[in-house]
């Protein structure tokens, strides 16, 4: 990774899709320093252009061989593409930025949210570095923003949360299933499921991502081992449950946490208020509080309805809404990229 006159050679791989399409306009609505774009995706948007700053930019085939003059590599194209072109890639002198679930928990890897721990980042450049930085899971990423400054303030002992995702964490897919469906049925048309395992429209389907052996899925567990490496907390307690709600954009999650010690809810507002890419909105009887249907398109992380446990003053309850295509992929990967460039200006 090289910065050039004029910035960066940036790629994005999996461009065409939902988090790929946000990478570029994070890009561009940051005015990040790109010197040039290379868009990469599937064959079968070979041809395609999008728009970047004013110019139309053609959609190329992931190459086997990537070329020697990229330097940063945004990924969103999944796993099984991360574990192959990612070190390839890196070998060619790019730094990975990955999206999927392929790195986060490789001890080598760096597992980044910037407003919790930014100076990770420059970890991947190190001599023992693998030139790779992980983007956590999208209801990790706002819940570990709304957690730092707790847990910094208050310590924490155990996490109990429950997601209420909506259907772009599913990509493209499924989007175009929720609002399929809901054509269907009010058509009187059959229904159709590929994305999701049971009808999502006017339904809430609890379990997201494959069944493990203990009664909870992968996406629930991403929770637990995610949360508890960007906090630098292994042994912090923390209970999941993963839901996906028939809502295009935006997560949200109910929060129980059990502090180390007391707590109020008005010296958590004061916590909150410090923290970095947190917006508060907590006016119960003014019916304040976070919404996806407000909070999409946004940056910030909100958090509301802060309230003490009825049985225990070490605890509080809260409810935290992000835009999962925006603070929770997209715009996270370029603050890490932001990170990046900051670290080799230093």
């Amino acid at each position: 990774m090289q910065k050039k006159q004029g910035g960066y050679c940036v790629a994005v791989v999996g461009a065409t899709g939902a988090v790929g399409r946000e990478m570029i306009k994070v890009l561009e609505e940051r005015d990040f320093p790109v010197a040039e774009l290379r868009l990469y995706a599937s064959p079968r948007s070979l041809g395609e252009s999008i728009e970047f700053k004013g110019k139309g930019v053609a959609v190329d085939v992931l190459p086997e061989d990537p070329p020697d003059d990229i330097d940063i590599a945004l990924f969103s194209a999944g796993s099984s593409v991360s574990k192959k072109a990612g070190p390839a890639f890196v070998s060619q002198g790019a730094v990975v930025i990955d999206n999927s679930s392929a790195w986060r928990m490789d001890r080598g890897v760096p597992l980044v949210v910037p407003e919790v721990n930014p100076d990770r980042a420059l970890d991947a450049l190190s001599a023992t570095g693998k030139g790779i930085v992980a983007n956590p899971n999208c209801s990790t990423i706002q819940l570990v923003v709304a957690l730092k400054p707790l847990a910094d303030a208050f310590g924490l002992e155990r996490v109990v949360i429950s997601t209420y995702q909506s259907v772009s964490g599913a990509g493209q897919a499924g989007i175009k299933e929720l609002s399929e469906q809901v054509v269907s049925l009010f058509n009187n048309r059959d229904l159709n499921s590929s994305a999701f395992p049971h009808t999502i429209a006017f339904n809430c389907i609890p379990a997201i991502g494959a069944a493990r052996d203990d009664g909870y899925t992968e996406e629930e567990w991403k929770l637990v081992t995610e949360t508890r490496k960007i906090l630098a907390l292994p042994d912090l307690r923390v209970s999941p449950t993963a839901v996906r709600v028939p809502v295009f954009a935006c997560h949200s999650e109910s929060v129980h946490v059990q502090c180390s010690r007391k707590v109020t809810p008005k010296q958590a507002r004061a916590a909150l208020a410090q923290g970095e890419g947190l917006v508060i909105q907590d006016r119960l009887a003014e019916n304040e509080y976070p919404m996806g249907g407000v909070a999409a398109g946004t940056d910030d992380v909100f958090v509301g309805r802060i309230r003490q446990d009825p049985d225990d003053d070490c605890s509080l309850n809260f409810w935290i809404v992000a835009d999962n295509l925006r603070k929770g992929a997209a715009l996270n990967a370029v603050q890490i990229a932001e990170a990046l460039d900051e670290g080799l200006d230093q």
